[in-house]
């Protein structure tokens, strides 16, 4: 809890929130290089080892009859490929991509987790180069799955929808560039950020004002504090339902983004 208060701070005794900065700490190692490391950088790390290690671990010694480790690995690779990949692509096609989605999901979902770990406290997925490097990936496997598919007809179809009068592509075709080609990505990107930037702001505001109410407050003020703590532990279990659907979301928005791909027609 240590690192979720860092951000509490008095001024002739009056409360200092969280603010941006938090999301650009200062370096730790490798200073002035292409390969700088900072707090962020590392819970990023972190969370890769962890979700190796989850893997690793469950799926070393796989049984007929299943450990308890080996049914929480397969419940969760049993849901991305059940609930995400084959209820939208189908069999063929959800057999596919399904090691893709598996990955984003889990990635996604170990980043955003450390955001209510103690000692961590910040998620992984909060600054911008994560959901920017998956969104560009989910938007080049829905480019490269399109193309696979129909070489000749992707894009057409894509810009110009069946069933639409002539004359009204004129409007519809630039619509669906723009939606299609330039929103897409954006909007993947900036949903997985913003939620991640403004849950990790509300939990330090929770959790400072929390510290400020119980230590700095004068008088009768410092009741608050127990107000801000609860507030804190109820947001904090939202937080975590926040991190699952994101990474939900996340894995499903780049199914059905496929999906749209390698349709006959849209």
């Amino acid at each position: 809890m240590n690192l979720l208060v860092q951000a509490a701070s008095t001024n002739g005794g009056s409360f200092v929130g969280p603010s941006i900065d938090e999301f650009f700490p200062p370096v730790i190692l490798f200073a002035g290089t292409p390969f700088e490391i900072n707090r962020i950088i590392l819970i990023r790390f972190i969370a890769v080892a962890a979700l190796v290690l989850v893997f690793s671990l469950g799926t070393r010694r796989m049984k007929l009859i299943p450990t308890r480790g080996q049914s929480i690995v397969e419940m969760g690779l049993d849901f991305v490929r059940v609930n995400i990949a084959e209820d939208l692509l189908g069999k063929k096609d959800g057999r596919r991509f399904l090691p893709l989605l598996t990955t984003i999901f889990f990635m996604v979902l170990f980043f955003n987790l450390t955001g209510v770990i103690p000692f961590l406290n910040i998620q992984g997925s909060s600054v911008i180069g994560v959901p920017l490097v998956l969104a560009i990936v989910a938007y080049g496997t829905f480019i490269y799955a399109g193309i696979k598919k129909s070489p000749a007809k992707f894009f057409k179809n894509q810009l110009f929808p069946a069933g639409v009068p002539w004359f009204l592509y004129i409007i519809v075709t630039p619509i669906e560039f723009v939606s299609t080609f330039v929103l897409r990505p954006i909007t993947l990107t900036l949903r997985l950020l913003m939620n991640m930037v403004v849950g990790h702001l509300l939990l330090v505001l929770f959790f400072t004002a929390t510290q400020w109410f119980l230590f700095e407050a004068p008088g009768l003020f410092k009741a608050f504090g127990i107000g801000t703590i609860a507030f804190g532990f109820v947001f904090t279990l939202f937080e975590i339902l926040v991190a699952v659907l994101q990474a939900y979301v996340f894995a499903l928005l780049t199914a059905v983004y496929i999906q749209l791909a390698v349709a006959e027609e849209h």
